[in-house]
């Protein structure tokens, strides 16, 4: 085996806090595993715009105590160059949540930081909304979200205007995440690191004052009965006492799936939109003749929303029906004309022909709620992945708790007139045009792969998708839009329709977005369809 990886593992042995993981790579040292040891030092994982996210492991390639300990003090040195000196630090329910959230306490307390712990397992929200309410300089949340039980993850956010740039409680931008990552590069040896245990518990006060804030949300009293599943994460306790707080039924969990289990045993993928997710809520829906289902993502910043339709059969909304729906309700309740909406990118057009009849702001970014918690003045914001912000003031950032309260808010007010979503979406659909909406996610193996295709779409552009004439091509690393450059491209087609093709920032994918915009439902189905089936050929081959 070669000497300089056999050299470079027992250093990193020599630094790593975990007896499990030392005593695994001293495992693979015996048995020569070389393969699986260069997978687990094939660099540092890198740190990046969602921060951290990859598989757990041993190893500076995988996710663990020694990658955050770096991490922590590479955070440290952000700090001080920054003058930022409180840090408040949030888990999900994960495995190593708990040691990842103790270590980098450790280690902020140790170079002097001001450091605050979230009681137990919470909602990423609960983190955002801690960082804002408690004037933190930075707030880091340990979690992957959605990603497969094999994965963790650190997400970072700063709290005031950092190199000018108005965070106010949101994911850190470039340049942040270039200067953390050379910091986390310049950490000298691991076990030269101060460690100081004193880091402030908090208790309950502050979940509860985030209750208190969410539940301004709710107009009125709410009778609906609602079935719940999160998704074996850390909603459904916080949305239980939120709902209690606003005066709704208590929701109907789905027991399978309530509480914190990091194996997910129900779910392939715990994240709402992948197909069989909801399954048992939609079942639990049809035993109990449910009005609404609602499910969150393991972290709960997302927010899926089913309905039964007028023949009695359930479906999931879209995301960007979801979005429709909150974005006409929220700005027909704005008082103020100078607040904003704000979607991204791949996100329908909606939104904006919303924002155009109420006369109000309106801006796209690019995707990732990091970009649409920096428009100033939000008043809603959202992606079609299943993230919405209603209450930016409170959580800059989306959030899955405080969504669901606000979908239960107008089924409740429509249910009152006679009418449900349903109904309300068919309103919006009259007044703007049917948006027909599609994602198609096609999993790589590589990164190269990824590369490849977006390189085919760039470097020989079709005349044609599907029969339909390709009118505009826009490259989004070179944007004409005014956004910041992005690896993606955005192609325009005859009649209405819009296609963006990118990778995704959290998983190994590469994900096509659909839009096409007509007055008949029917016919952008079919449009789509035709569609999904070429588009999923030219991914795949």
């Amino acid at each position: 085996m070669d000497q300089s990886l056999i050299a470079q593992v027992q250093q990193w042995i020599s630094q790593d806090p975990d007896p499990k993981t030392r005593a695994e790579l001293e495992r693979l040292l015996a048995d020569k595993n070389e393969a699986e040891l260069r997978s687990c030092f094939s660099g540092f994982l890198e740190f990046g715009t969602a921060g951290l996210r990859g598989k757990l492991g041993p190893g500076p390639s995988r996710m663990n105590r020694a990658v955050v300990t770096k991490t922590a003090a590479g955070l440290v040195t952000y700090m001080r160059k920054h003058n930022l000196s409180s840090v408040v630090i949030g888990r999900d329910a994960r495995y190593g949540s708990k040691d990842f959230a103790q270590d980098t306490a450790e280690i902020m307390q140790g170079a002097g930081m001001k450091v605050y712990l979230l009681p137990r397992a919470l909602p990423t929200p609960v983190l955002a909304y801690a960082v804002r309410e408690l004037k933190c300089d930075v707030g880091i949340m340990v979690t992957a979200s959605h990603n497969p039980p094999e994965d963790n993850g650190y997400k970072v956010y700063l709290g005031g205007i950092v190199d000018q740039i108005r965070y106010e409680g949101s994911q850190i931008i470039s340049p942040a995440d270039t200067q953390i990552s050379e910091y986390i590069s310049q950490v000298p040896d691991l076990n030269s690191l101060k460690r100081s245990s004193g880091a402030e518990v908090l208790d309950n006060t502050i979940i509860d004052s985030y209750i208190k804030a969410a539940a301004k949300l709710a107009t009125s009293n709410s009778d609906l009965k609602v079935v719940y599943s999160a998704m074996h994460g850390v909603g459904t306790k916080t949305l239980e006492q939120l709902f209690a707080a606003a005066n709704f039924a208590p929701p109907i969990l789905v027991s399978e799936q309530a509480e914190p289990d990091p194996d997910f045993p129900t779910v392939k993928f715990p994240n709402p939109e992948e197909p069989g997710a909801i399954d048992l809520s939609i079942k639990k829906a049809m035993q109990v003749s449910a009005d609404l289902v609602i499910a969150n993502d393991p972290d709960a910043d997302r927010c899926a929303v089913a309905i039964a339709d007028r023949g009695g059969n359930w479906r999931m909304l879209r995301g960007d029906e979801v979005g429709a729906i909150l974005g006409e309700y929220l700005a027909r309740a704005a008082k103020d004309k100078n607040v904003a909406l704000a979607n991204s990118i791949v996100s329908s057009s909606i939104l904006s022909k919303i924002a155009k009849a109420y006369q109000l702001p309106f801006a796209e970014t690019l995707t990732g709620f990091k970009w649409i918690a920096k428009i100033e003045n939000l008043h809603f914001g959202y992606e079609e992945a299943l993230g919405y912000a209603v209450d930016s003031n409170s959580v800059n950032d989306k959030d899955g708790i405080s969504a669901a309260l606000m979908i239960v808010q107008i089924a409740t007010d429509l249910k009152r007139e006679s009418r449900t979503l349903s109904d309300f979406l068919d309103e919006i659909w009259s007044n703007y045009g049917y948006h027909g909406t599609r994602q198609i996610s096609v999993r790589v193996d590589s990164v190269e792969q990824i590369t490849t295709i977006l390189g085919r779409f760039r470097n020989n552009t079709p005349q044609s998708i599907a029969g339909y004439r390709v009118i505009g091509f826009d490259d989004l690393e070179k944007p004409v839009s005014g956004l910041p450059p992005t690896n993606g491209v955005r192609i325009f087609l005859e009649p209405n329709i819009r296609i963006i093709v990118r990778p995704s920032g959290t998983e190994p994918k590469i994900k096509c977005y659909i839009e096409v915009v007509s007055d008949n439902q029917e016919k952008a189905e079919e449009i789509i369809k035709g569609l999904d089936l070429e588009l999923r050929t030219l991914l795949a081959s």
